[in-house]
């Protein structure tokens, strides 16, 4: 095999879906059989690349993007028949007392089932498993981050999840009396939350080697930021822009675009960047670190903002009073490159760009995203137009927060329609297989198609509508959507364009640019 400082890196081409819309019994998509069966799809399809989201416990709105935890990773995404198979938990146990809809996510529904079944498996586990020597090797290899998560988990339950600025102020201020005699306290419930991450551990990198061994590289996603009520914020508060009363002095959020306008509010705190270079960027190269670990790729969410972001008046109600403020820049990746050699990351550089952005992007050899959604506004100078794409890109027919293509066609103007059928010589019937045929057509090196335009679904099934604070991130599919042309035809079209990639060309080390 060619060595991979010599190796010119390869055409590939993948699936963007979650695990929580993946099909299953219980609520909501797992790391179990439907997860491994996918991988079987993707294979069958010659797609070397799975794209998920992030991978922690889900925040405000069900969003995967506002965790309490930048390290821990979704317990709702445990396979509870994997659970069974270690008699943790009986068949009866994981069978649910009512139906689930196999294509929305009832969140609510979805926690009391899951979560009583791994309160059950935990107690089973403790109270029956003497020789416990994988669960405390894990324990101790990710103490860093996991004790401060399980025991912000636990008080956080405790509390009725009202904000860790309403305990009692010795645990608000992390007086060590008052933890210790809170970690004693609360013994039981802080090994349950270790468990938990325990199992997902467990499971994730069961699945992940799987992925693998059938040549399918996974792309996580990292967001830039976290959310105010979670275990990062309360234990490492000096790291952001907080009042003295622990709530923030300015949030995160974004301009007015495409997406909205008058801009995005996000609400999450910003980082002390002067605070966070003093020690070198640790809690980063933490993050980002245990990310890799994770998946063989990374995305970052909103690249921008390392170069400079929108900053927003706490108070304000909408994100148009906001102003850019530096970022770190390439400090950040410079130390990043230093602890963790080469950066097999994507940065998602949508929205308002300046030359500062794409010069940090192309400093540090990160391929950038084209979204062909964008690309029809009868601006020939548009970046998104396919004759403006380069090869260190990865580009989507649409992402996450993009209705779907078939949503998207379906909203257009017919002056809007005319266009994009000149430019793609198509009549439009199949826009979704056009716009997927145009995705692998690219020079980008790297294309990936959202799961709902493979199937052709339409906007009751986009996975997310950013702006909104309910109803996004439910959409789920089922087996018997997807026909049994789809995979020889997306195998097709890799081959036609090159994005053909055997297992053993395609490794972790490899970098997508």
């Amino acid at each position: 095999m060619t060595s991979l400082a010599t190796h010119k890196p390869l055409r590939r081409s993948g699936i963007l879906l979650h695990i929580t819309s993946l099909p299953g019994p219980h609520g909501s998509g797992d790391m179990g059989s439907a997860a491994h069966h996918f991988v079987d799809w993707l294979k069958a399809g010659q797609q070397s690349l799975w794209q998920v989201l992030p991978l922690g416990d889900i925040g405000a709105g069900n969003s995967p993007y506002m965790s309490p935890s930048a390290f821990g990773g979704n317990i709702f995404l445990i396979d509870l028949n994997q659970l069974a198979e270690a008699n943790l938990l009986t068949l009866d146990e994981i069978t649910p007392p009512y139906h689930f809809s196999t294509h929305r996510i009832d969140y609510p529904a979805v926690e009391r089932f899951r979560l009583s079944r791994l309160r059950m498996a935990s107690d089973r586990f403790f109270s029956r498993v003497k020789k416990r020597d994988r669960f405390e090797a894990f324990c101790q290899k990710e103490s860093a981050w996991l004790d401060d998560y399980a025991l912000f988990q636990t008080l956080d339950s405790l509390h009725a999840s009202k904000g860790w600025q309403k305990w009692p102020s010795g645990l608000v201020n992390r007086d060590p009396q008052s933890l210790r005699h809170a970690a004693t306290s609360h013994a039981t419930e802080i090994r349950f939350w270790q468990f938990c991450q325990w199992c997902f551990e467990e499971q994730w990198n069961k699945l992940h080697r799987y992925a693998n061994d059938n040549g399918v590289s996974i792309i996580g996603d990292v967001p830039i930021f976290v959310s105010l009520n979670s275990a990062d914020v309360w234990s490492r508060r000096a790291l952001f822009e907080l009042d003295t009363k622990n709530r923030p002095l300015f949030v995160a959020g974004a301009p007015p675009d495409q997406f909205s306008e008058t801009g995005q509010l996000w609400g999450n705190p910003l980082y002390n960047w002067r605070k966070m270079a003093k020690d070198h960027y640790r809690w980063w190269i933490e993050r980002i670190g245990h990310a890799l670990r994770l998946c063989d790729f990374v995305r970052i969410d909103h690249f921008r903002g390392f170069e400079s972001y929108w900053k927003i008046p706490a108070a304000a109600k909408t994100a148009i009073d906001g102003r850019w403020d530096q970022g770190p820049g390439a400090n950040l990746f410079l130390a990043l490159e230093n602890a963790l050699g080469s950066l097999n990351l994507i940065a998602e550089d949508l929205g308002i760009l300046t030359d500062e952005v794409i010069a940090l992007r192309k400093r540090f050899r990160l391929p950038g995203m084209r979204v062909l959604q964008f690309a029809f506004n009868r601006d020939p100078r548009n970046p998104h137009l396919p004759y403006h794409h380069e090869s260190d890109s990865v580009v989507y027919p649409g992402t996450h927060d993009n209705n779907t293509t078939r949503g998207w066609w379906n909203a257009l103007a017919e002056y809007e329609r005319d266009y994009v059928r000149r430019y793609l010589s198509v009549s439009g019937d199949w826009i979704h297989w056009d716009m997927i045929r145009a995705a692998f057509a690219s020079v980008a090196r790297t294309a990936i198609v959202p799961m709902q335009d493979v199937l052709g679904l339409d906007e009751a099934h986009r996975m997310n509508l950013p702006g909104t604070a309910t109803g996004s991130w439910e959409w789920r599919f089922s087996w018997d959507q997807v026909e049994n042309w789809h995979a020889p035809l997306l195998s097709e079209m890799t081959q036609l364009y090159g994005r053909v990639c055997e297992p053993e060309e395609t490794t972790a080390q490899e970098r997508l640019i």
